[in-house]
């Protein structure tokens, strides 16, 4: 049975939505893997397929919004955790882990025949000791960051995760310079550290690694699947076509 609950190292994201994809993917030895169902390409009936293949990595799944029986779905199919974006506030953070888990600390269904229990075979001795699902809350504004610091004392959240796109996005159109970001990105690290929580982002330039890392991050999120393929492809095309 997977430790579900040590901290997280280096995964990778997965957003094309095919088993064989994930299937490989996860027989390279990352920690864990993020099916995305914000802005990737699988659908909420490709989770199940793409779990069944997955044999090592811990999987969190990255709803699109906030919903009560999604996240509950995809916990009873056996994923490790969720990823909720665009957590800015306490309160969003708070639902969240109530939906995640278990009376009485939150409010999520039991079944001990779901996927997650082995079908009925190894359910838990009891649900108040059992351990709880990840918690990967993204900061993706400058609210969120203002926030970081209440979103991470919030017991169940176990990842301040940096969306970088969006968290950039916001910061440009609201006038705050580069500096202000990499700031932003040095003070989300620092937070979490204070509050004993992980730090994570997703990183696709590798040359960022070194300057991530010496801010705290340690949940790394390596490039994506179509990411990868992508550049791979474009290799080949400019030594072949």
């Amino acid at each position: 049975m997977k430790d579900t609950r040590r901290p997280l190292g280096v995964g990778t994201w997965i957003a094309s939505g095919s088993p064989i994809l994930t299937e490989l993917i996860d027989s390279l030895g990352f920690d864990w893997l993020l099916f995305d169902l914000e802005h990737g390409n699988m659908s909420d009936k490709d989770v199940l397929m793409n779990l069944q293949v997955v044999r090592n990595a811990r999987v969190i799944v990255r709803v699109g919004e906030f919903s009560t029986s999604m996240i509950a779905r995809v916990l009873d199919w056996g994923a490790a955790g969720i990823m909720m974006p665009h957590v800015s506030t306490v309160e969003e953070a708070e639902r969240v882990v109530e939906a995640m888990r278990y009376p009485p600390h939150g409010q999520r269904g039991y079944s001990g025949s779901a996927r997650c229990y082995g079908f009925g075979a190894n359910p838990p001795k009891d649900t108040i000791s059992h351990p709880a699902p990840i918690f990967m809350a993204q900061i993706e504004n400058a609210q969120g960051v203002r926030n970081a610091s209440e979103i991470a004392q919030v017991p169940g959240v176990d990842v301040l995760f940096v969306g970088p796109a969006d968290l950039k996005l916001d910061f440009t159109i609201n006038g705050k310079s580069t500096e202000d970001f990499e700031s932003a990105l040095a003070d989300v690290a620092s937070v979490a550290a204070k509050f004993g929580k992980q730090s994570g982002i997703l990183i696709r330039n590798h040359s960022d690694l070194a300057k991530l890392q010496g801010y705290g991050y340690s949940a790394i999120a390596a490039g994506s699947d179509l990411g990868v393929l992508r550049q791979a492809y474009q290799e080949l095309s400019k030594q072949y076509l």
